[in-house]
């Protein structure tokens, strides 16, 4: 593993040091392990305006990350892929999270907040904001139908790969790819 680890940063330096903007072809390189699901679109994908709500009630858009690349996850608390994949982004967003990197969660449909917050509690994330979409008109207007989906918006708020499913966003090809991104910029 610690092997591995190496090959994946030492190919995501020398690709940085090679690159001003990351290519996708050179971020395809670092997949590996869950991150094969990976999808990176030959052209960045619109985002949408449609507004979802943060735990304190109040409007948010993607217009709110602007600047910063974020992994949005969409969840629910009655998936178990989401229960296994949650303390992976939590993960991620304690090594990467800060001004150019977040892991936005957002829980789509009939999610209550006390029921969030004890999924939350569960499986100790205290790192996670928990952003609803009740009636799941932000996930539908991101193309979104199944749970668990992940899609990496760049810091315009366009959507540049998805995945489909659960994954480890805690792994070194994950990190590789984020870091990749985050420094091309």
């Amino acid at each position: 593993m610690r092997k591995l680890k190496s090959i994946l940063l030492y190919t995501a330096l020398g690709l940085l040091a090679n690159i001003g903007h990351a290519e996708t072809a050179d971020l395809e390189a670092l997949r590996v392990g869950d991150m094969r699901k990976l999808v990176f679109h030959s052209e960045a994908i619109a985002g949408t305006d449609v507004a979802f709500l943060s735990e304190d009630g109040t409007e948010m858009t993607l217009a709110d990350f602007n600047g910063k690349y974020i992994a949005l996850n969409f969840w629910a608390t009655w998936c178990a892929p989401c229960r296994k994949e949650m303390p992976e982004l939590s993960a991620l967003q304690t090594d990467l999270g800060g001004d150019t990197f977040q892991v936005v969660t957002v829980a789509t449909g009939r999610n209550p907040l006390p029921a969030m917050k004890k999924f939350f509690d569960e499986i100790g994330i205290d790192n996670l904001p928990l952003h609803t979409d009740a009636r799941q008109s932000f996930a539908r207007s991101m193309g979104v139908l199944g749970l668990p989906v992940t899609l990496i918006m760049d810091p315009s708020g366009n959507e540049i790969a998805r995945l489909q499913g659960e994954a480890d966003w805690s792994s070194d090809s994950a990190v590789a790819i984020i870091t990749t991104l985050i420094a091309s910029d």
